[in-house]
């Protein structure tokens, strides 16, 4: 890049984007002159800043994508695919797929990969009740609702509320697609152009790769950033959701990220008329 310039860039406080993003903030990596100004939100909340437009690189849920195609691209690096990694459905007492319909069911945002894959699992099911993705296990455990769909480390913590699984909505989509799961993606602004776009891309999985490469270097900042979770809970978070899918979406992850596009289109979930998610192969 021929000018130093600072971009935006948004992804969520979670251990497995504090561990993929640690290098690339703090100068660790070569990142072709670019600068880049954090902000930490929830993934709700980015993906509503990006469907405003507000962010230049972002982390956001693969569900809220296809409506941000026009504006942003999907990146090769960063994301958080894999298998045994998906969204839980808790309770307080054991229940079925079908009973989950008229039930209250707290979801971390309608945007949200997690939701879309309730909506594909239980068609049925009522419209979730939005709740920040920390407080559903305790909104479970007190009967606010009658169930939660749960993301990020409560899938290691839920027993400790007194809570249940009903579903991992990850192995349904496992079982059902013989695919991973593609639940959060990096998307930067077509805006930049094509070629600022690849050296983020690339920036990113030398980021990625420093974190695998260096564990030590990032701890100080995925604990900053971890709130009450141990370091045992976040060193599984981060063996969970950051793998060779977060180095580079490989050909099966592509594959996995079209077939929810296709699923949710053909379910009316999502709009099939959207530009190509990813830039094309480079000459």
């Amino acid at each position: 890049m021929a000018d130093p310039h600072t971009l935006s860039l948004g992804y969520s406080p979670c251990p497995n984007d504090t561990f993929i993003f640690d290098a690339l903030v703090h100068g660790r990596i070569p990142a072709d002159g670019m600068q880049f100004t954090e902000r930490l939100e929830d993934v709700e909340t980015l993906n509503r800043l990006a469907a405003a437009a507000e962010l230049d690189v972002t982390k956001i849920s693969y569900g809220a994508a296809p409506a941000l195609l026009r504006d942003y691209v999907l990146l090769r690096s960063g994301g958080a695919l894999g298998r045994g990694c998906g969204p839980l459905i808790v309770s307080r007492e054991p229940m079925d797929r079908e009973s989950l319909r008229g039930k209250r069911i707290a979801i971390p945002g309608r945007n949200t990969t997690a939701n879309l894959l309730l909506r594909l699992f239980a068609p049925d099911a009522e419209p979730g009740i939005e709740v920040v993705y920390s407080d559903i296990m305790p909104a479970v455990a007190r009967g606010d609702v009658d169930a939660g769909l749960i993301i990020h480390e409560s899938r290691f913590t839920y027993p400790q509320h007194g809570l249940v699984k009903v579903a991992d909505l990850g192995e349904w989509w496992e079982q059902t697609t013989g695919l991973p799961i593609p639940l959060g993606g990096i998307m930067a602004r077509r805006a930049l152009g094509e070629q600022a776009i690849r050296e983020v891309d690339a920036a990113i999985r030398r980021s990625v790769e420093h974190a695998f490469a260096h564990p030590e270097d990032s701890r100080a900042y995925v604990r900053a950033h971890a709130q009450e979770m141990d370091d045992a809970v976040a060193k599984q978070h981060i063996d969970l959701y950051v793998n060779r899918f977060s180095v580079d979406v490989e050909p099966e992850g592509e594959r996995a990220i079209r077939e929810l596009f296709r699923r949710a289109a053909d379910a009316g979930l999502l709009d099939a008329d959207h530009p190509a998610p990813f830039l094309d192969a480079a000459a």
